[in-house]
C-alpha cells in the first residue's frame, strides 16, 4: 500500500494513470497527451509497474502500457474504511464535531465577564453498587483516577482531600501520552464544602487558563440515593466567575462530564465487589423465569 500511495502521489503519474483509465497507450503517444518528455514518461510508467498499478507488452516496436483496476479497487476500499471509522455514529470524530460547534456557540455568546454565571447542568445516572461501594469510586484517588475524566484523556495528577475544606487537583493528559511529553491537556484546582460519607459531596473546581487565571468555578454536588438494584447518582454544577476566555471549558462540560460518568458506570458494573448482587439479580430472573413457566 505505501508503495501504491507513493507512486500515486506525483502529479505526473496521476495524469498517467487517468490516461490510461480511459485504455491502454503506448509511451509515445502517453508522452505527447501528458505534454511531457518521452523519457520522464517511460520513468514514470516504470515507477507505476513496480507498485503494480499497471502492466506493460511490447507490440512491435512500441512498449503499450495498461492500468491494473485491482490495485486501485484496493486502495479505493481500504480509504473506505477510513471514512467510515471516521463517520461512525456516535464515535469521536463525532463527538469532535459536536464539541466544535458548542465552542463556537460558547464563544459568540461570551461578550463579558460573568456571561455564563448562573449556567446549571444535570446529570442522573443509576449505577451497579450500593451507595457505600459508589462513594468509594467517587472519593478513593486510586478508583476515581481511573474515571474522572473524558475519553482518550488520562488522570496524571490527583488530589481529593475528603473533608470540609479538603484540596481538589485534576489534572490530565492525552491518554496516548503516556511519558508526559506533550503539554497538559487541562488543570483544575478546587475545595471539598460539603461530606456526608455515602449521601451526600459537594466540591468547588475552578479549570485553569493557560496563564493559570481560573476560567469559572463549577459548584458540584453529588447526591446518593439506594434503589433495588444499586444506586441513583445525581450530579448537578452550577457555574459561577466565568470569564470571557471559558467558553472552550464550557462547551465541554456536558459532552465531557456525560462521558466520565459513563466509564464510571462500567467500572462499578466491574467491580467485584458487585458480585453478590449479580447473583440476586440472576437469582431474581430465574425465579420469575419460573415462576411464568409453572401459570403455562
Amino acid at each position: 500500500m505505501d508503495a501504491l500511495l507513493t507512486a500515486l502521489a506525483d502529479p505526473a503519474r496521476w495524469r498517467l494513470v487517468s490516461l490510461l483509465a480511459e485504455r491502454p497507450r503506448s509511451v509515445g503517444v502517453l508522452a505527447q497527451l501528458a505534454e511531457a518528455r518521452q523519457p520522464q514518461t517511460t520513468k514514470h510508467l516504470q515507477n507505476l509497474e513496480r507498485a503494480g498499478i499497471v502492466t506493460s507488452r511490447r507490440t512491435g516496436q512500441r512498449r503499450v502500457y495498461a492500468l491494473r483496476p485491482g490495485p486501485l479497487r484496493d486502495l479505493a476500499a481500504a480509504l473506505g474504511r477510513l471514512a467510515d471509522a471516521a463517520e461512525e455514529e456516535g464515535g469521536s470524530h463525532a463527538t469532535y464535531d459536536r464539541y466544535g460547534a458548542r465552542v463556537e456557540e460558547e464563544r459568540l455568546a461570551a461578550e463579558e465577564p460573568g456571561w455564563a454565571d448562573g449556567r446549571s447542568f444535570a446529570f442522573l445516572r443509576p449505577l451497579a453498587g450500593t451507595p457505600e461501594l459508589v462513594w468509594r469510586h467517587l472519593t478513593d484517588v486510586s478508583l476515581l483516577a481511573r474515571w474522572w475524566t473524558p475519553d482518550d484523556l488520562r488522570v496524571s495528577e490527583l488530589v481529593f482531600d475528603v473533608r470540609p475544606g479538603g484540596r481538589v487537583v485534576q489534572e490530565y493528559r492525552e491518554a496516548e501520552d503516556v511519558d508526559g511529553s506533550d503539554v497538559t491537556a487541562g488543570r483544575a484546582e478546587g475545595v471539598v464544602e460539603e461530606v456526608r460519607p455515602g449521601e451526600h459531596l459537594a466540591y468547588r473546581l475552578s479549570p485553569l487558563l493557560p496563564d493559570g487565571g481560573h476560567a469559572f468555578t463549577a459548584h458540584v454536588v453529588l447526591d446518593l440515593r439506594p434503589t433495588d438494584t444499586g444506586t441513583d447518582l445525581d450530579v448537578r454544577w452550577r457555574i459561577t466567575d466565568s470569564v470571557v476566555e471559558s467558553a472552550a471549558f464550557v462547551a465541554g462540560i456536558e459532552i465531557g462530564f456525560g462521558q466520565s460518568l459513563d466509564k464510571l458506570a462500567a467500572n462499578l458494573a466491574a467491580d467485584p465487589r458487585n458480585s453478590h448482587i449479580n447473583e440476586i439479580t440472576d437469582i431474581t430472573e430465574t425465579t420469575e423465569i419460573t415462576d411464568t413457566r409453572s401459570s403455562t
